[in-house]
C-alpha cells in the first residue's frame, strides 16, 4: 500500500456488547500504522446516534470492572455518502454547521452482536458503497444466528454440538414444553441466546430445574434460544484470514486455549474483566495430526459459511475429533484478545495484521 489511505473506525452500537466493542476499537486506534491511515473515529451510541468522537476521548477507553466505556451524545451527527458519486462523510457540529470529513477510504467496523457483525451494519455499508473490513451481509448474518450456523455446518460434514432450538413464541402457546426441552440431549446443558455474543446471557445447567431460569436470561437477548448438550473435550481456538487474490483462507500457525482452573464456562468476566477461574494458554499443545484437524475444519467452515476478512473459530478437541463450537466474524480484537494474539504467534504483528485486513476489504470491494 503506497497512497496514505483515510479509515473510518466505526464502534459502539445498540448491542449489550457496547462496551467492548468501544475497548476494541481504542486498541486499534493504538496501533493503526500512523503513516499509513488517516482515522475518523466514528461512535453509535446505544439509542442509534452516529457522532464523531475525538480521538483523546476514545483512546482514554480502558475495560475497567464498574466502569466500561459507552459512546456519549456529544451533539455531532455523522452523516453517510449522499450517493454512489462520492465516498465523503459530512458532520453536523453541535451548533448545526456543515463540515465535511472527506474521502473514505474504508470502514473497520469494530461492533460486535446484534447491528453490529449480524449483517445489518454491513448492509448499510453496501448501500453508501463504502469498502469495509470483515464478512459481508449473507456471512455476517448467518454465522450470528447459533441456529442457522449449526444447521449449514452440520449439513456440511462440519461436527457440531447436539442442540435443540426454542422460540419465545413457542413456550408461550406450550407451556410445559420446557419439560421437554433436554429430551435427547446430555447433561450439562448450555442455555445460549441465538443471536449474542460475548457469552451474554449464557447458562451452564446441570438439571432440568435450571432451565426456566437459564431460558428467562436467553430470552431476555433474543427471542430465539438454543439449549445444547455440553461437550466433553478441550476449548481451543484458531485465527482465520481471508486469502489474498482468491487464495484459500489462511489460519494461525498455533491454535489457543481455554483452561478452566475453577470457572464453570467462559463467561462475559472471564473473557473481558479478568475473573479468576480461567486461564488462555498460547500456544496450546497439540500434535500435528490434532491441528491439522482443527485448522482444516476452520478452514472449510470459513468457506461454507461464505465468511471474509477474518473470524476466530472455537472448537471442542474431542477424542474424535474437534467439534465446532462458534464462528466469530468479528472476534474480540483488543491487543490481548485472543485473535491477534494468535497472528502475534504466527509473526503477523498487530498493527500488520490491522493494515493486512484493511487492505483486504479494499481489494475486494466491487
Amino acid at each position: 500500500m503506497s497512497a496514505r489511505r483515510t479509515i473510518v473506525l466505526l464502534f459502539g452500537g445498540r448491542s449489550s456488547e457496547h462496551e467492548i466493542s468501544c475497548v476494541t476499537a481504542a486498541g486499534v486506534l493504538r496501533a493503526i500504522d500512523r503513516e499509513l491511515f488517516d482515522v475518523i473515529p466514528v461512535g453509535i451510541t446505544k439509542r442509534g446516534a452516529t457522532v464523531l468522537v475525538p480521538e483523546e476521548d476514545l483512546l482514554s477507553f480502558r475495560l475497567e470492572a464498574g466502569a466500561l466505556p459507552t459512546v456519549a451524545d456529544n451533539g455531532t451527527r455523522v452523516l453517510w455518502p449522499a450517493s454512489l458519486d462520492t465516498r465523503s462523510l459530512t458532520v453536523i457540529e453541535q451548533e448545526g454547521g456543515l463540515r465535511s470529513l472527506g474521502h473514505v477510504d474504508a470502514v473497520i467496523p469494530m461492533m460486535h452482536g446484534p447491528f453490529g457483525e449480524d449483517g445489518t451494519v454491513q448492509g448499510m455499508l453496501e448501500l453508501v458503497d463504502l469498502p469495509y473490513v470483515g464478512s459481508g451481509v449473507l456471512g455476517s448474518a448467518l454465522a450470528m444466528d447459533k441456529h442457522v450456523a449449526k444447521t449449514v455446518l452440520a449439513d456440511a460434514g462440519i461436527a457440531v454440538a447436539p442442540w435443540r432450538t426454542v422460540t419465545r413464541f413457542e413456550l408461550d402457546r406450550d407451556p410445559y414444553l420446557v419439560e421437554r426441552l433436554d429430551e435427547g440431549l446430555s447433561y450439562p446443558l448450555f442455555v445460549k441466546p441465538a443471536r449474542a455474543g460475548s457469552s451474554v446471557g449464557v447458562s451452564k445447567v446441570s438439571e432440568r430445574a435450571g432451565i426456566p431460569a437459564a431460558l428467562d436470561l436467553a430470552f431476555a437477548e433474543d427471542s430465539v434460544v438454543l439449549i445444547e448438550s455440553g461437550v466433553v473435550g478441550r476449548e481451543v481456538e484458531i485465527a482465520v484470514l481471508q486469502g489474498r487474490g482468491g487464495a484459500a483462507p489462511r489460519t494461525s500457525s498455533v491454535i489457543g486455549e481455554i483452561v478452566f482452573t475453577g470457572r464453570e464456562f467462559y463467561d462475559f468476566e472471564a473473557k473481558y474483566l479478568g475473573a479468576a477461574g480461567v486461564e488462555l494458554a498460547l500456544p496450546a499443545e497439540v500434535t500435528e495430526a490434532e491441528f491439522a484437524a482443527i485448522r482444516d475444519a476452520a478452514v472449510r467452515a470459513f468457506e461454507v459459511a461464505q465468511l471474509a476478512g477474518l473470524s476466530r473459530i472455537d472448537f471442542f478437541l474431542t477424542a474424535d475429533g474437534p467439534v465446532l463450537n462458534e464462528i466469530n466474524t468479528l472476534p474480540g480484537f483488543t491487543p490481548v484478545s485472543m485473535y491477534p494474539r494468535l497472528w502475534e504467534e504466527s509473526g503477523l504483528s498487530y498493527t500488520d495484521l490491522i493494515t493486512e485486513l484493511v487492505e483486504l476489504a479494499i481489494e475486494t470491494h466491487r
